[in-house]
């Protein structure tokens, strides 16, 4: 998220929002010391801090890792995950 909001920052007339995933990131989940990561009004702070401006919780990290090789799971299939709301969903690029 970080990276990306630097990179937006940086962008001059940057003409579309950046899209991200982190709010659904659960509160157990979260690997940023001090808790999850602010957004006002639709907005994170870039900070002048060095780097991305946080620091990692490494136990929280070590554990978010084991689950990672926990998880048999090292493919995604997402036209199958589709076809299970649409059986007709076709793969192909959408024609512009």
């Amino acid at each position: 998220l970080m990276a990306m909001a630097h990179l937006a920052a940086a962008t001059p007339n940057l003409t579309y929002a950046c899209d991200t995933h982190y709010p659904w990131v659960e509160d157990a989940d979260e690997v940023v010391l001090g808790g999850k990561i602010a957004f006002t009004g639709g907005c994170v702070e870039v900070t002048d801090r060095p780097g991305l401006g946080l620091e990692l919780d490494s136990a929280r990290l070590a554990r978010a890792h084991a689950t990672f090789n926990r998880i048999a799971i090292r493919t995604r299939d997402d036209t199958g995950q589709m076809r299970k709301y649409d059986p007709g969903f076709s793969p192909a690029k959408p024609r512009y």
